[in-house]
């Protein structure tokens, strides 16, 4: 008898009858459900290092509209290199031909400069300070602005520039 379990003899025990094979879903279904729980987690990783971008870059915007609310003009020189490392923190300094430093559209003295040097640093190792300093201005003077850097211990300094013309 064909789907008969295999102790429900019929011929008093001799065995005759036929076997029945059952089918075990269960670690299939264990299997299943593991790789849903892993899709989960990673969806969830995912979407957290995303908005942690998205964070980050809507602070550089912030940054960069506060720079043109500043009202300070600087006429950066023409240069195409691009070395800064975006996902980095980046301390941006403009340097007008007259007047103080300004960072992130506050006027700094200069005599404060290098405690501001010195936090950024303390903050993350790795600040890159960006030195957006007019044509005009002296070379002197953008070179000690450099060495003040160096000696709170920040070694990655870029020049900005404006797009160069073709």
């Amino acid at each position: 008898m064909a789907g008969a379990l295999p102790d429900e003899e019929e011929d008093g025990g001799h065995g005759g009858g036929g076997i029945f094979a059952e089918i075990n879903i269960t670690p299939l279904t264990d299997v299943f459900l593991v790789m849903v729980i892993i899709f989960m987690v990673s969806a969830l990783a995912v979407q957290a290092e995303a908005q942690e971008e998205k964070k980050r870059t809507d602070e550089v915007l912030e940054q960069v509209e506060a720079d043109k609310r500043s009202g300070l003009k600087v006429n950066l020189p023409a240069g195409a290199a691009q070395e800064i490392d975006v996902t980095k923190a980046s301390l941006v300094l403009l340097i007008p031909m007259q007047g103080e430093v300004v960072v992130s559209g506050k006027v700094v003295k200069d005599e404060d400069l290098d405690n501001l040097f010195r936090a950024a640093f303390t903050k993350d190792k790795t600040t890159q300070v960006v030195l957006q300093a007019d044509k005009g201005v002296p070379h002197g003077r953008v070179v000690n602005v450099m060495e003040r850097a160096k000696a709170a211990g920040i070694t990655r300094l870029a020049i900005g520039t404006s797009a160069a013309a073709p």
